[in-house]
């Protein structure tokens, strides 16, 4: 191993004083011939305008890539710097020098030119040298380029057949780049662009995606570009093992390199689609990373370096995976960053429940709640799991294929709800990674409204036809809602009346009707009311107990009793509570809204002012053209004898029931059965207070 480490060594430091000559002397290999080309003294009476580089915006600057080729003008090399060992350090070093318009990297050496191939197009040829130069030529755009350290790379002499998705005739190989960076009706990935006929054609595939297909082929005339900026699954990714070679000319080297996990870390995270890597095959703790693999290589001439210990990680196929939990489904949805041909199932239902992809980028799997075939299990309240087999074969399962643990958990309170995508399943399926997804609980707002649920009402008078109106004000929440324990509250003192029952049934139709979905949204319920206020205050306030559900609320039938006395079986969206724990959450949710009401006798507000001695208060019906006076001292005295004859009564009771109970003590068999009254109301009341919430004075 050190005898191949020590070659290694010498075979790149040879390399590289070839590199330097090249760059000095301006060397041409073709054939195993050598041509030494001479710089001029001047420029020849044809020599090409100023560059457009020159007025071009620093952010609208941009690199395109030729791997395999050498740009050959020594008359215009500004600069030339060895033991360069990032790409990325070589363009930024050219990005800063405004007369910097190209370069040639390799391992190891970046020159820099003051002249590109588009103004020298002969002096840009193939490179045969044992370690190939990537050329990159600085580019004004028309497009904004992404972050990423280069745009484009560009391949002469091929295309990508079958895959267009758009064709343009245009005027140049720049504009044809350009329509592919600014494409929004789709992943613009790739364009073949035909120097002769001006054709321009884009496609949503390159060569990564149709790995293994012999889509990239030669073509005279034609130039591919692809586009770096496209963002790629990078989740989940598989590296496969390429023994025995590795690359000669790689775009980053990083020494120190703890374990080769982190050197897959650090292609993963590269700025730049990074595709292959290796790890301490050309020194101790050195990771190398590069943008290119078999794919990408087919036009190069011996890319590799043959070594029998080294190896190679390619990288397979990257997946990004994500989870919509919906109000009767789970779907789940996968990304792909090399076409997939196979197909996605639940496990355990690999024929009844299962979707059939047909070399696509993009699929998905809906596994609904209530479907028995798809085997959607409830775990908990509101937790809906299953496991998710993406396989490639049509038949069988290969190590290749991958296994999802997929959770909804829907938390069913006020609270935020989370998704989960547990990838971690173990036995036939290799394990992947695990995702959270944040679904928002909720937000319930009740209003009171006018009839058709529109106008809010802020004020009514008694008898106005309203509604109490409960909204999910999320349209895309997977929940629904039911109303149990509504109560009208007086704004003043305690007084309250049970409208909505522990069942979720209306307590007396008419004051308030059965609690319906909206025809416009089933996120919608309302309740049909007139108008009432309490005697002690104009303001009524309503309280509600609201739970979500999920995929849906199943409603109640309760009676109703018509004005012929006959009861009619209606339907209301509520339900009794289920029992539960001390220790398990509350799963409602507490709204309360009020409302001015006023009554249509006419009295005025400041007519009820207090009065003291013996005046009279005049009190005017506004409907009744008659009045009466009142005296404040005659009824200061029948109010007096009406107390005294009242307690002369309870004495008179005390007596009696004394004497009763001391007959029962005498005769046990004469039992009395207490009374109950109200106790309907009390016990609704009383599993409203008992859970936990307070009196309703404290809100």
């Amino acid at each position: 191993m050190f005898y191949i480490k020590e070659s290694l060594v010498i075979l790149l430091v040879a390399s590289l004083v070839c590199c330097q000559q090249e760059a000095q002397h301006g060397m041409l290999d073709s054939d195993s011939d050598v041509e030494i080309i001479e710089a001029p003294e001047k420029q020849p009476p044809g020599a090409p305008p100023p560059s457009p580089l020159d007025d071009c915006d620093s952010e609208m600057i941009g690199f395109e890539l030729i791997t395999g080729y050498v740009f050959s003008a020594p008359g215009n090399v500004m600069d030339s710097i060895p033991g360069t060992l990032m790409l990325t350090d070589c363009l930024e070093t050219c990005q800063g020098n405004e007369s910097c318009q190209s370069v040639n990297y390799e391992t190891g050496l970046c020159v820099l030119f003051g002249s590109n191939a588009d103004a020298l197009p002969g002096a840009l040829t193939k490179s045969q040298f044992p370690v190939f130069t990537i050329y990159a030529q600085k580019t004004c755009l028309g497009v904004k380029p992404c972050e990423r350290a280069w745009c484009i790379d560009r391949v002469q002499n091929y295309r990508l057949v079958g895959y267009v998705n758009s064709h343009q005739i245009v005027s140049s190989r720049q504009e044809c780049l350009e329509l592919c960076l600014g494409e929004s009706e789709f992943a613009c990935r790739s364009a073949n662009f035909n120097n002769s006929t001006g054709d321009c054609e884009l496609s949503s595939m390159d060569r990564i995606t149709l790995t293994g297909t012999s889509a990239f082929a030669a073509a005279e005339g034609y130039e591919y570009m692809e586009n770096n900026c496209i963002d790629e699954p990078t989740k989940l990714c598989e590296f496969k093992k390429l023994n025995g070679r590795i690359l000669k000319t790689v775009d980053s080297v990083y020494q120190d390199v703890g374990s080769i996990d982190e050197c897959r870390e650090l292609c993963l995270n590269s700025p730049y689609r990074c595709h292959s890597y290796d790890y301490g095959d050309t020194g101790d703790m050195v990771c190398r990373l590069s943008h290119h693999s078999r794919a990408t290589l087919v036009d190069i001439q011996d890319p590799y370096l043959e070594v029998p210990e080294a190896a190679t990680y390619e990288l397979s196929s990257c997946y990004n995976v994500s989870i919509d939990c919906k109000s009767g489904d789970m779907v789940a949805r996968i990304q792909t960053s090399k076409l997939f041909d196979g197909k996605i199932y639940a496990k355990g239902s690999p024929n009844s429940c299962v979707r059939d992809v047909n070399n696509s980028l993009e699929f998905e799997l809906s596994m609904a709640y209530d479907n028995l075939e798809c085997n959607v299990r409830k775990n908990g309240l509101g937790r809906y799991v299953n496991d998710v087999v993406i396989q490639h074969h049509d038949k069988i399962i290969t190590s290749s294929d991958l296994g999802l643990a997929v959770t909804c958990q829907y938390d069913l309170t006020n609270k935020s709800v989370t998704n989960e995508v547990d990838l971690g399943v173990r036995g036939d399926i290799t394990p992947a990674l695990s995702e959270e997804v944040t679904v928002d609980s909720p937000n319930v707002a009740m209003k009171i409204t006018n009839r058709s649920g529109e106008d809010i009402m802020q004020s009514a008078e008694v008898g106005d036809p309203l509604a109490l109106k409960f909204e999910i004000l999320d349209k895309n929440s997977p929940y629904e809602i039911f109303v149990r324990e509504l109560v009208a509250m007086d704004g003043v003192d305690s007084s309250e009346i049970v409208l909505i029952d522990s069942d979720g049934c209306p307590t007396d139709h008419f004051i308030m009707g059965p609690i319906y979905k909206s025809a416009l949204s089933g996120k919608i319920l309302l309740s049909h009311f007139d108008a009432f206020k309490f005697p002690s205050s104009e303001v009524v306030q309503f309280r509600a107990l609201v739970t979500p559900c999920m995929p849906s609320c199943e409603p109640v039938q309760c009676d109703q009793e018509e004005s012929t006395g006959e009861l009619r079986s209606v339907i209301s969206y509520g339900r009794r509570r289920r029992r539960r724990a001390a220790s398990q959450p509350q799963d409602d949710l507490l709204l309360v809204q009020s409302i001015q009401i006023t009554d249509k006798f006419g009295f005025e507000r400041d007519s009820n002012r207090s009065s003291v001695g013996n005046e009279a208060i005049y009190v005017t019906d506004g409907t009744v053209a008659t009045g009466f006076c009142v005296n404040v001292a005659g009824l200061a005295m029948a109010a007096a004898l009406f107390l005294a004859v009242q307690l002369a009564v309870v004495s008179v009771w005390t007596f009696v029931w004394q004497k009763r109970k001391s007959s029962d003590k005498l005769f046990p068999d004469n039992i009395s059965i207490p009374s109950q009254i109200s106790a309907g109301r009390a016990e609704s009341l009383s599993k409203l207070y008992d859970a936990g919430y307070p009196h309703p004075r404290r809100f």
